[in-house]
């Protein structure tokens, strides 16, 4: 079953349209995980993200994969939820059904980027996962904050403490570089 355009409606609408006597929430989350010789930033603009706000978005087109338990949407992906902001070309939301439908992940596609405060995240790919509450970025990852910045090949999003980890695993390098603003001194 699909749809197009969608502009802005919460997910939750679009599954029930689709589902009339199923109820869908939806929240991004994101959540911890360590990478050992990883750089790190502190992504305070993407700390403490509210995962029960609710969730809009805009695509092309939605597809509705209910046997597969999943939802496609594709073409200028906006997802965004309170002051969160991702987007990209496709995404591919999978969810549980235990009587009221439980989102996992979201993996998206195709020029990923996440916003929020003052810090920008881009990469090839993204996946979100609820259960572990993690956002994981690979391919030409960047993580810019203010004046700061970090490149690598893989960028791990904690939204609950903060804590940014990019490392140089699928660069070509294998390294991490980057750029740190510093105080002038005043004389």
């Amino acid at each position: 079953m699909s749809e197009t355009p969608m502009t802005k409606m919460p997910m939750l609408q679009a599954v029930r349209s689709a589902r009339p006597l199923r109820w869908v929430a939806i929240g991004f989350a994101g959540s911890a995980a360590l990478v050992a010789g990883a750089q790190h930033l502190s992504a305070q603009g993407i700390a403490s993200h509210d995962s029960k706000a609710p969730v809009n978005y805009a695509a092309d087109r939605i597809e509705v994969q209910d046997k597969a338990k999943r939802v496609v949407l594709s073409g200028h992906v906006d997802i965004s939820q309170a002051d969160l902001r991702m987007q990209a070309a496709r995404t591919t939301v999978a969810y549980t059904d235990n009587g009221e439908i439980q989102i996992d992940r979201i993996d998206a596609t195709g020029g990923v980027r996440i916003d929020r405060g003052t810090e920008q995240a881009r990469g090839d790919v993204a996946v979100y996962d609820f259960g572990r509450k993690v956002i994981t970025m690979t391919g030409n990852v960047a993580l810019r904050r203010n004046g700061d910045t970090l490149n690598g090949g893989r960028l791990v999003i904690d939204l609950d403490s903060g804590l940014s980890s990019i490392d140089g695993k699928s660069s070509g390098s294998g390294r991490v570089s980057g750029t740190f603003q510093v105080r002038g001194n005043k004389n």
